[in-house]
């Protein structure tokens, strides 16, 4: 995991860095609960929200129309080895 210079985050996750610092401080459970978990998890949190790192929308929204018009297609089959195979066939380019 690399780690992330709070001078690259955008606006976004400085102020949520703010925010969990003023909750760890205010001595109620559920906010130190959510605190700790952020706190454990945010190398991943600020990398995702570098520019570099991001995914576009329409290319998950475009995958995930792939799989269910293949499962439709594929209905009553129940080898879900041969359906995860067509999932995977569909992102190859074609020859």
């Amino acid at each position: 995991m690399k780690l992330v210079e709070f001078d690259r985050l955008p606006p976004q996750a400085k102020q949520m860095l703010r925010t969990i610092a003023a909750l760890q401080g205010q001595k109620l459970e559920p906010f130190e609960k959510f605190a700790k978990m952020i706190d454990s998890h945010w190398e991943e949190i600020a990398a995702y929200c570098l520019p570099e790192n991001k995914i576009y929308l329409g290319f998950i929204e475009g995958l995930n129309n792939k799989i269910r018009l293949i499962q439709r297609r594929a209905y009553g089959l129940r080898d879900e080895e041969y359906l995860r195979l067509k999932i995977l066939t569909c992102m190859l380019p074609e020859i």
